[in-house]
């Protein structure tokens, strides 16, 4: 499914992100990317064929208002096929209720949860004249496995499998959806996990172990394995993935 495909891929700019946007590049898929930031290395290297939008995930208003921009409808018209990469996340806050504040919260649920939602929300809209559709979450294990000091991330991972489930049950026509978790990647992520406290993240030594012995997975070859599934007849099967099992 590469013939004449465009794709939106969040969070572009670094870690799974970016591997995702480069392998979806190299198979000749138009990319937008959209992040805080750009990618200066995808775009020197791919030029006119990586569109680069500098959004705020955290600020729900704005994201609303750009899902609303002819932009954003112009990217899809005329394509045969139209992908979207919900990858954007944030971990923090990390800790128990009681060191949470409620700004962290609502921006982790923001760009986490509300932007995806929103954003496949706009997808289907704007690609009503193409052909086949595909909608893919970057979830984790933490949806289906709680740790302790990670209540929002948890919740907010739970909640796009959840949603991939319900969207799945729409049958909404040449649409399909699914949310994967991609394994441990060795990403700026892990390294906020390893920077974190004992205190307020009691797992963090299995993490710290794990990048010591080379337990990590690459992130450029998980954003190969990802493309490769989102690309192939088995996406959207199942609505909720756990790629190492794929």
């Amino acid at each position: 499914m590469t013939a004449d495909a465009a794709a939106i891929v969040t969070g572009h700019s670094r870690g799974i992100g970016a591997a995702i946007a480069e392998h979806l590049l190299g198979r000749d898929v138009a990319v937008m990317g959209v992040a805080r930031g750009e990618n200066a290395d995808l775009g020197k290297r791919f030029g006119p064929r990586l569109a680069q939008v500098r959004l705020d995930l955290g600020d729900a208003g704005t994201v609303a208002r750009w899902l609303s921009d002819d932009a954003f409808l112009r990217f899809f018209d005329g394509r045969a096929n139209a992908l979207l990469v919900n990858n954007a996340g944030v971990l923090q806050p990390i800790g128990p209720l009681e060191t949470q504040t409620p700004a962290d919260v609502a921006r982790a649920v923001t760009v986490n949860v509300a932007a995806a939602l929103m954003f496949s929300a706009a997808f289907v809209g704007a690609t009503a004249r193409t052909g086949e559709r595909r909608i893919l979450h970057i979830s984790s294990g933490a949806a289906s496995s709680a740790y302790a000091g990670w209540s929002v991330y948890c919740a907010t991972k739970a909640a796009l499998d959840h949603h991939s489930r319900a969207v799945a049950l729409d049958r909404t026509p040449a649409l399909r959806i699914c949310s994967i978790a991609p394994g441990v990647v060795d990403t700026e992520m892990q390294a906020e996990i390893r920077a974190s406290s004992d205190k307020r993240f009691p797992d963090r030594e299995r993490f710290v172990a794990m990048k010591r012995e080379g337990q990590l997975l690459d992130a450029f070859e998980r954003g190969r394995a990802i493309v490769d599934f989102l690309l192939s007849r088995n996406f959207g099967v199942k609505p909720v993935v756990d790629l190492r099992a794929e």
